[in-house]
């Protein structure tokens, strides 16, 4: 068993940005990250954007970004939440930059601010086409500075521990008191028993299979949360990202960033045609659900399998400055952006909804803080406005820390017990879970989509339910493995999504169904 003061699950910018900053506040408090690849696999690392924050007060303006934020949620987005985000970024960038990341600048030594779309103003701080991995870097080199943060690497959080294990009197109702953490190395479970729990577990990609996501995105902390009794809001707005770039490959897809659309390239089907300015005035700078539902609907129209984003007109030398590294991705894949054009395909990004938290980043179960991309803040509404993801997990973790040092959590001081897996047996069947995953990840593609219809997120529920049995079976009998645990929780994850879009009878944002007129 380890005893700390705050657990964090998720390596990050949300997790190691709140981990930072009480490990700086409170240096005789113990922090544990438990981390499920290495230290620096997570979403925050594939962020290629940037931080939406305003620095440029004679043409830009919080009240600016403000309204972009609230346009892009379409009518859903907490616009006191919207505020207090927008307001605090400028601060929040302040203490990246302490910490040592580095943003790129222009001759004159100001950030080269980038625009992109949703956006009225260049207001993108970006570090090439490598932000996130820029901040992953700068992040856990100062937590490597502070020893009372202990960071454990491929281990996995099974479950958070609440009431509902202990058989203790003092055991408060909708309370958490840590984890239960698999080493995947040696497969021991062993107990967290912590006075705090952070959830910064990042998104829900694989549950799609063609996702800009990591391999890890697979939607932990929700289930966990969700199995926890915590509420869960927002679901069915997951954003797809309108230009990943097609492969025939499974797995993770590579994103051919929304500022290239910002630099000025087109969108094209395979006739030649540039079809956005069909469907909308604003073209490729439109926000991603009419670009992702536009691309759908040329591709039912065609039967075709991708789209195309032209470069070709581009300043070829501008282009590969500002982007290195998608063009070389490109020309690894054999495609040259001077004269070819990139296939690309939308892809599921980024999960608007959640885990409900309040401004202080609180669940509705004691001890248990969530943010980053698994928490539902109310900021994204119906449709995240570009790169304000990064922005939302330096303020929330800001906020949730300034939370605890005004709040003593209260030591645990009862006996939780230890994992019990008497009577499992090593899954021989390890080709059932692969079997279910690859059932799971098409049946959301093809059912649970872009665009969605009632008939067929009815089908979903009948197809998911058998896969939940055989899955739960398995979890029963089987002694646990990370795959088995990760697919368990992209069940939940899914009955999640496909119930909340049967609830939301009208179409907003990035969700849309056919059947509501």
């Amino acid at each position: 068993m380890i005893v700390t003061n705050y657990l964090v699950i998720g390596s990050g910018i949300a997790g190691l940005t709140f981990a930072v900053k009480i490990a700086e506040h409170f240096p005789n408090k113990k922090i544990v990250i438990v981390t499920k690849a290495s230290e620096d696999e997570s979403n925050t690392k594939y962020a290629q954007g940037g931080v939406a924050v305003v620095l440029n007060k004679e043409e830009d303006s919080f009240k600016k970004h403000i309204k972009d934020t609230l346009i892009a949620g379409d009518g859903l987005c907490k616009e006191d939440v919207v505020k207090m985000v927008v307001k605090e970024g400028p601060k929040r960038l302040e203490e990246l930059l302490l910490w040592g990341a580095n943003f790129d600048t222009n001759p004159n030594g100001d950030f080269n601010l980038g625009k992109e779309g949703g956006h009225s103003e260049y207001r993108v701080v970006h570090h090439k086409d490598i932000t996130g991995f820029e901040i992953e870097r700068a992040l856990l080199r100062r937590v490597h500075q502070l020893s009372n943060i202990e960071i454990l690497p491929y281990h996995f959080a099974i479950d958070l521990i609440t009431n509902h294990h202990v058989k203790d009197d003092n055991a408060a109702p909708e309370t958490c008191y840590g984890a239960y953490v698999l080493n995947q190395k040696t497969g021991h479970i062993f107990t967290v028993k912590s006075d705090s729990t952070l959830l910064a577990t990042g998104g829900i990609g694989c549950v799609y299979g063609h996702t800009t996501n990591p391999i890890i995105a697979t939607g932990d902390g929700i289930a966990m949360a969700y199995r926890a009794k915590a509420r869960i809001k927002d679901m069915e707005f997951v954003q797809f990202h309108p230009t990943a770039l097609y492969d025939t490959q499974e797995g993770s897809s590579f994103l051919i960033s929304e500022a290239v659309r910002g630099f000025g390239a087109y969108l094209r089907n395979k006739k030649g045609h540039r079809f956005m300015p069909d469907y909308d005035t604003r073209a490729e700078l439109a926000s991603r659900d009419i670009v992702s539902q536009s691309i759908d609907s040329e591709l039912k129209k065609s039967g075709d399998a991708h789209v195309y984003l032209d470069c070709t007109h581009l300043d070829a030398d501008a282009f590969i400055k500002h982007f290195p590294n998608i063009y070389n991705e490109c020309l690894k894949r054999h495609i040259d952006i001077k004269t070819d054009w990139i296939p690309v395909v939308p892809a599921s990004h980024y999960l608007c909804g959640g885990i409900k938290v309040n401004k202080k980043g609180k669940t509705t179960i004691n001890n248990l803080f969530a943010c980053g991309e698994c928490s539902r803040t109310g900021l994204h509404g119906a449709n995240r406005l570009a790169s304000n993801s990064l922005l939302e997990a330096l303020v929330y973790a800001h906020n949730i820390y300034k939370y605890h040092t005004k709040q003593n959590a209260t030591p645990v001081d009862f006996e939780i017990p230890s994992w019990n897996d008497e009577g499992t047996n090593i899954p021989e069947e390890h080709v059932l879970i692969q079997h279910n995953l690859k059932e799971l990840q098409a049946l959301m593609r093809d059912y649970v989509g872009i665009v969605r219809n009632n008939t067929r997120l009815k089908r979903a529920i009948k197809r998911l339910d058998v896969i939940y049995n055989e899955v739960e079976d398995l979890y029963r009998e089987s002694k646990l493995t990370t795959s088995l645990c990760e697919l368990r929780n992209m069940v939940n994850v899914a009955h999640l999504i496909i119930q909340q879009s049967l609830e939301r009878k009208e179409n907003r944002g990035g969700y849309f169904n056919s059947d509501i007129i």
